[in-house]
């Protein structure tokens, strides 16, 4: 089943001066359980194409499915719903909040699920352990590693049970070791069938996907398996 599909999507950033075309005329379907790779130099495209995966953002053309609806007559609070359900996001910067334990910024997502307050903790605690650092759980963000920030960015973005996970540079601020520790996370997620869209301009991370899309001046320029 295709899980994603571009047809013939544009995005322009207007001004008052100029446009930038950002994408142009971007077909892909991307399949489910798939780990797919979105490659390129800055300014190709790659992050305003996740944005559009995550539905944070419209086509200024064409049209977006996920999972075979169409996302362009869908409401505001539909729009909140599917990303609330269906979409976890993985960013660089990790986005935790400094304030809130790691287990209570993994828990944070379900509030606005139907699960009660322990319900979402031993969810929380599961999600910990899923990612190896189920021992800092009562530990502020600003008391652990960046790797360690970036496992309990992924069990947070796994805390509604995504089918989509949506990883811009999740790699970007670690070191080798951190990194690959990171990758193997999603590869494992990836094996237990979420699938994974993963942009980056590291080089050495294409081989953890399945297929990698080559994005230049906002349009593809190739696709390619990977073989393993």
């Amino acid at each position: 089943m295709k899980v994603v599909v571009f047809e013939n999507v544009s995005k322009v950033y207007r001004t008052k001066y100029y446009e930038v075309r950002a994408l142009d005329e971007i077909n892909l379907e991307v399949r489910r359980g798939e780990f797919l790779a979105i490659m390129g130099p800055s300014g190709s495209g790659k992050s305003t194409m996740l944005n559009l995966i995550g539905c944070l953002d419209k086509p200024t053309k064409g049209e977006i499915y996920i999972k075979g609806n169409p996302i362009s007559g869908l409401s505001d609070s539909e729009l909140t719903d599917l990303r609330r359900d269906t979409i976890g996001f993985v960013f660089q910067q990790y986005n935790l909040i400094s304030t809130l334990t790691t287990l209570e910024n993994v828990e944070l997502p379900m509030i606005f699920s139907r699960r009660n307050s322990e319900e979402r903790r031993k969810k929380a605690e599961k999600l910990l352990k899923l990612v190896g650092i189920e021992e800092v759980a009562d530990r502020k963000p600003f008391e652990i590693s960046g790797g360690q920030q970036q496992r309990v960015a992924i069990a947070r973005a796994m805390a509604n049970d995504p089918e989509i996970l949506l990883c811009d540079e999740p790699t970007g601020n670690l070191d080798t070791n951190s990194g690959l520790q990171i990758m193997e996370i999603l590869r494992n997620l990836n094996r237990r069938g979420v699938t994974i869209i993963l942009v980056t301009h590291n080089e050495s991370l294409k081989e953890f996907a399945d297929r990698v899309v080559r994005l230049r001046d906002g349009r593809i320029v190739d696709v390619s398996s990977v073989s393993h």
